[in-house]
């Protein structure tokens, strides 16, 4: 990866972590199906030698958060690290833990986004479309508006998934996300890259 000052492209990887996929009260297996997508665009990015990130949900004990969710994806479980899949990439890659839905307030994510002084585009991959997804993409972009700063924010749509519950519909809170991100100014896309976009 480059230095963060040349970085032309950042693609991110939004609560990848076993406590949304693979385990857990928050988990939904469906969202599985997007990891041979992401594996994709990172390979693609690395070798670009452009730069990956990776958020992952990571709750103090007893946090604010669970007053309104379960308790999910407590700092230092299995559930707060990332999926087997994308673990071995993380190493090498920049890397922010969060304690809320939005990684805007993860320490140190907005002083390195302001240190990518060439950055062009982001693209935004991952769970949950209408939580975290959304809260990352459109808080961004207004950040982006504020400093009249042009970088293109741009979603995936086939590398990005929500989970499924009797009062979230899946179907109808990726498409209530999907409208209101494109309302935004999030550009929405098939699939990233090459004919399909």
């Amino acid at each position: 990866m480059k230095n963060l000052e040349e970085l032309k492209k950042l693609l991110i990887v939004v609560d990848m972590v076993n406590g949304f996929v693979k385990e857990g009260i928050m988990s939904d297996r469906k969202i599985e199906s997007i990891i041979p997508e992401q594996l994709r665009l990172i390979d693609e990015t690395l070798r670009e030698g452009e730069g990956l990130a990776f958020i992952k949900d990571s709750h103090n004990k007893g946090c604010r958060e669970f007053d309104r969710y379960p308790e999910h994806c407590v700092k230092g479980t299995k559930e707060s690290e990332l999926v087997d899949e994308l673990l071995p990439y993380e190493k090498n890659s920049l890397s922010y833990s969060k304690n809320s839905t939005s990684t805007i307030y993860a320490k140190d994510f907005i002083n390195d986004i302001e240190k990518m002084k060439a950055l062009r585009e982001i693209i935004i991959t991952g769970c949950c479309t209408d939580i975290c997804v959304m809260n990352l993409a459109i808080p961004l972009q207004n950040y982006f508006d504020q400093i009249d700063r042009r970088v293109n924010i741009t979603l995936p749509l086939n590398a990005v998934e929500t989970y499924n519950s009797e009062s979230h519909n899946r179907d109808e809170y990726n498409n209530m996300a999907f409208k209101l991100m494109e309302q935004s100014g999030i550009k929405l896309v098939k699939r990233y890259g090459g004919k399909n976009e």
